[in-house]
């Protein structure tokens, strides 16, 4: 009997795993693979969330993505075609068609396959990070993310700045007694988006948002502080970005730069089309599990939204394709 996704994900959709709360969903994970015969090895990753690596033999291909959803919980629903709730493509409908792959796979008589899935991918990737440390690995790995099932050799990185202006507050219609930070963080914004970016060839142009404005104390007083936090989606290994956006911010501004995860590529397959992508995910810090490719169900535009689903004839195609994709990179090893 060929395994469903479909009924996997109903499962899935079933417990709520915000990140940071996925010991549930991995346990449910953990216990239906060795269930199926897989050996299955819990990692820590911290807080009692656990990644979950499974495997028959020495796997050459390991299909990977993350249990975590974001905030907040949908309730889970279906029609006749479509599954709705927090999850459904963003990524346990995807880690439910990587399942029914393996076993697809398995049944024929492959154990060069591998399954892994790792916890934090929405909140910093620690448990992608962690997974570095397990064994034994392959030489590919397909990260799961709602590509609309189609193949993806590129995305972008990210690059968080938090700018921090200070001033001196007065009495609004003294003005010239105060100092407004306000004033100064919207001055050194506007110049920072008027920074040209880096553009490259494949990726297209690095993009800057502003995501977030705060500061002030109230509307009949020169604010004394202020505060914005800016996300670039970098298209390379750019440091001269950081540098303009410093000349940009101008003096008595404060900046600080997280950097988030790097861009990735990965070659072209001969007979699969590709794509690029300007979401980041855990495909960037997958490489020491060898050349990474990124493939998945369901559309990136409706996840994180009030709306996010799956349709259940794109479940049942991905499954298709991972047992393809893990097919043809067999025969490259």
């Amino acid at each position: 009997m060929r395994p469903d996704p479909v009924d996997l994900t109903r499962a899935l959709l079933a417990i709520p795993s915000p990140t940071g709360q996925e010991h549930a969903v991995t346990a449910f994970v953990a216990d239906h693979l060795a269930g199926l015969g897989w050996q299955v090895t819990r990692q820590l990753v911290g807080d009692g969330r656990e990644n979950v690596f499974a495997h028959c033999g020495n796997p050459v291909v390991v299909l990977s993505t993350h249990l975590d959803t974001v905030p907040p919980e949908l309730p889970y629903r279906e029609d006749d075609d479509v599954i709705y709730g927090r999850g459904a493509c963003d990524a346990k409908g995807i880690a439910a068609a990587m399942v029914s792959a393996a076993e697809l796979l398995r049944a024929d008589g492959e154990s060069r396959v591998g399954l892994l899935f790792v916890v934090d991918e929405e909140d910093g990737s620690a448990g992608a990070r962690a997974a570095a440390a397990l064994a034994p690995k392959g030489r590919f790995l397909i990260n799961g993310e709602p590509t609309d099932n189609r193949l993806v050799t590129a995305q972008k990185g990210t690059l968080k700045v938090i700018l921090e202006a200070e001033g001196r507050a007065a009495h609004s219609g003294y003005p010239e007694l105060g100092d407004s930070a306000i004033d100064r963080l919207l001055d050194a914004l506007q110049r920072i988006r008027a920074v040209p970016l880096p553009v490259d060839p494949v990726l297209g142009p690095s993009t800057l948002n502003i995501g977030r404005i705060a500061g002030g104390e109230a509307p009949n007083v020169i604010a004394p502080h202020a505060r914005a936090e800016l996300l670039v989606r970098l298209v390379g290994s750019d440091e001269d970005t950081p540098a303009a956006i410093c000349a940009a911010a101008g003096p008595g501004i404060q900046l600080t730069f997280i950097p988030g995860l790097p861009p990735a590529h990965a070659p072209s397959i001969p007979g699969w089309p590709s794509t690029t992508v300007a979401f980041a995910s855990d495909l960037a810090v997958h490489g020491s599990w060898g050349t990474c490719y990124q493939l998945g169900p369901g559309s990136v535009h409706v996840a994180h939204t009030p709306d996010e689903r799956i349709s259940k004839a794109e479940l049942r195609e991905g499954a298709r394709l991972y047992v393809k994709l893990a097919r043809t990179l067999l025969e490259k090893a």
